[in-house]
C-alpha cells in the first residue's frame, strides 16, 4: 500500500511553499490549505481577495494571502510575464490584464521564486490549470515536451497493495514513439520522486507481442524498443491484463520480462489513459491523484475537479517533493 504518512514527513522535511490560486472560490482548496498548514506539510500561500477570505472563514487570518489586484509585486510580474510572452506577441496591456487572473498570477509567484510550486484544477480545466505554466515556467529541457501521471493506490481484490503510475493522461493526445519515450522516462523520474522502490514499465496497445497488426501498434513497440533505463524493467507491446496479471502474462508472453508485474503503464493516447485511470477510480474504487505534471522547471500540478480535500493534500505533497533543493 502506497505509504500516505512517510510521504507526508518527506514533504514537511522539505519545507516548501506551495500557492493555491483558487482559494478564493473553493471550499475543497481551503480545507485542504488549513490541514497542510496545521500538519506543518508544507507552507501555503492563498490566492484571492483576504478581507473576503476571512469574513468566510476567521481562521484564515494565520495564513498568508495575496491578492492579484492590490499585491505589492504586481508591477514585478506584469513585468516578467510581457518579457517572457513579448516574442509571441504579447502587449504590455495583455500582460496587465492576465497578471490579475488568479492561475497566471500564481504561476508568476513560482516563477519568480516566492513560491516553490503550484496546485490547481479543483474547480477548474486541465488546460486552465496548466496553460500558465507552460507558457511561462515552460519544460527542464528545451524541445522535450512535458507530460503527465496519475498515481493509482488503494486496497481492492485486483489490485491488492500494488501502487501504479499511468501515463499520459492528460497532456499529449497523440505522441510518436519518441515522445512515448520521454513520457516513459520522466514518469520513471516521477516514480523516484513518490519513492517507488521497483519499477516495471508496461508500453500498453490492443495487441501483445505481434497478436494484431497496425501503426498504432508499431508505435507503442517501437517506443518500447528505444526506451532504456538501468534498474528498469520494461516491455511492449502488451495488453493490459497481460501488464498487470503474472498468469496472463504466461499465456501471452511468456518471455516478457515484465512478467505481469508492471506498475508503470504507458498509454498510448490521451484517450486510453484518460478514460482507464476514471474507470479505475469509479469502478475500482482506488484513489487516483493527479494528473501530478511532469518536466517542467518548477512544480505546477493539475488534479481532477472530482477531487476530495485528501486528494488536494496528497498532491501538495507531491508538489512539495517536486520542488528542487535551493542552494
Amino acid at each position: 500500500m502506497f505509504d500516505i504518512k512517510n510521504l507526508y514527513k518527506r514533504a514537511k522535511a522539505r519545507n516548501k511553499t506551495i500557492i493555491f490560486p483558487e482559494a478564493g472560490f473553493s471550499d475543497r482548496v481551503i480545507e485542504a490549505a488549513k490541514f497542510l498548514q496545521k500538519k506543518n506539510i508544507c507552507k501555503v500561500i492563498l490566492v484571492g481577495d483576504e478581507s473576503s477570505l476571512i469574513i468566510r472563514d476567521k481562521s484564515l487570518v494565520k495564513f498568508t494571502i495575496m491578492n492579484p489586484k492590490t499585491c505589492p509585486l504586481r508591477p514585478k510580474l506584469v513585468k516578467h510575464l510581457y518579457s517572457k510572452r513579448k516574442d509571441k506577441g504579447m502587449t504590455m496591456q495583455e500582460a496587465e490584464e492576465l497578471a490579475s487572473d488568479p492561475y497566471y498570477f500564481a504561476t508568476l509567484l513560482v516563477d519568480i521564486g516566492v513560491a516553490d510550486g503550484m496546485v490547481a484544477g479543483v474547480e477548474d480545466s486541465t488546460a486552465r490549470a496548466i496553460r500558465p505554466a507552460l507558457q511561462i515556467i515552460k519544460t527542464a529541457k528545451k524541445d522535450v515536451r512535458a507530460s503527465s501521471s496519475v498515481l493509482i493506490f488503494g486496497k481492492n481484490e485486483f489490485l491488492k497493495d500494488k501502487t501504479l503510475l499511468l501515463s499520459d493522461c492528460g497532456l499529449n493526445e497523440n505522441p510518436t514513439s519518441e515522445v512515448l519515450v520521454t513520457i516513459a522516462n520522466q514518469t520513471v523520474e516521477t516514480g523516484k520522486i513518490l519513492g517507488l522502490d521497483e519499477m516495471n514499465v508496461a508500453f500498453l496497445s490492443y495487441s501483445t507481442k505481434g497478436s494484431a497488426k497496425g501503426e498504432d501498434v508499431d508505435k507503442v513497440r517501437v517506443a518500447s524498443e528505444k526506451f532504456s533505463r538501468p534498474a528498469v524493467v520494461s516491455d511492449g507491446e502488451l495488453q493490459l491484463d497481460a501488464a498487470l496479471r503474472p498468469e496472463v502474462c504466461a499465456h501471452k508472453a511468456p518471455n516478457s520480462p515484465v512478467k505481469g508485474n508492471a506498475n508503470i503503464l504507458i498509454f498510448p493516447d490521451l484517450n486510453s489513459g484518460n478514460m482507464t485511470y476514471k474507470a479505475m477510480q469509479m469502478l475500482g474504487g482506488v484513489k487516483a491523484i493527479g494528473p501530478i505534471v511532469q518536466g517542467l522547471k518548477k512544480p505546477v500540478n493539475d488534479i481532477s475537479r472530482a477531487c476530495s480535500v485528501e486528494d488536494i493534500v496528497i498532491i501538495s505533497a507531491i508538489t512539495a517533493l517536486q520542488a528542487k533543493e535551493t542552494k
